[in-house]
């Protein structure tokens, strides 16, 4: 296996190094300011939906990182048109969180006083931070030479987001 763990920081960083520790530091970042988000919008009357599922998809995506960081090579090339695809994601991702603003949270939480998103991306996608997410599970594991990664956990990742975005439309439904 050509792609250890080690390999990624005994040597000298690669582009691979830096877009590992990129997504990491930016999902833990996400997750601080989803779980303030979550804490202000429950004091304000919010009630959590489908807390069921939630940890599956902290154990999916923690697993997706660590097979990528586990199986990739450190010296891997990684074609321009991949990375610009995922820094596309990127961009996505941050009109979707600025237009949706202190709504954001990785949780369901709603009440009926609070504003349903109709800017920014939701003007054309229901669920544009579920599209970042599954073009990121796709993108960078084919970017990184790992195809069998982007299948399984796309997969695995539809199967959870099957679910999710049913009690998230239901609960979105009673709002209007």
């Amino acid at each position: 296996m050509s792609g250890q763990l080690g390999a990624l920081f005994t040597t000298s960083p690669t582009l691979v190094t830096w877009l590992l520790v990129y997504i990491v530091v930016q999902r833990l970042g996400e997750l601080v300011h989803a779980s303030r988000n979550t804490r202000r919008l429950l004091s304000e009357g919010g009630v959590e939906h489908g807390a069921d599922h939630y940890h599956y998809f902290i154990f999916l995506h923690s697993a997706w990182i660590a097979v990528i960081a586990l199986l990739v090579d450190p010296q891997h090339d990684i074609h321009p048109v991949m990375l610009t695809l995922f820094a596309g994601t990127q961009l996505l991702r941050l009109w979707t969180l600025a237009s949706i603003g202190r709504w954001w949270t990785t949780r369901i939480i709603s009440a009926p006083h609070f504003d349903r998103i109709r800017r920014g991306p939701y003007k054309y996608v229901n669920h544009p931070n579920y599209l970042v997410v599954v073009l990121e599970i796709a993108i960078v594991p084919l970017m990184l030479g790992l195809p069998w990664v982007a299948l399984l956990f796309s997969v695995l990742n539809a199967i959870l987001l099957r679910h999710r975005i049913g009690v998230e439309n239901a609960v979105l439904g009673e709002r209007g």
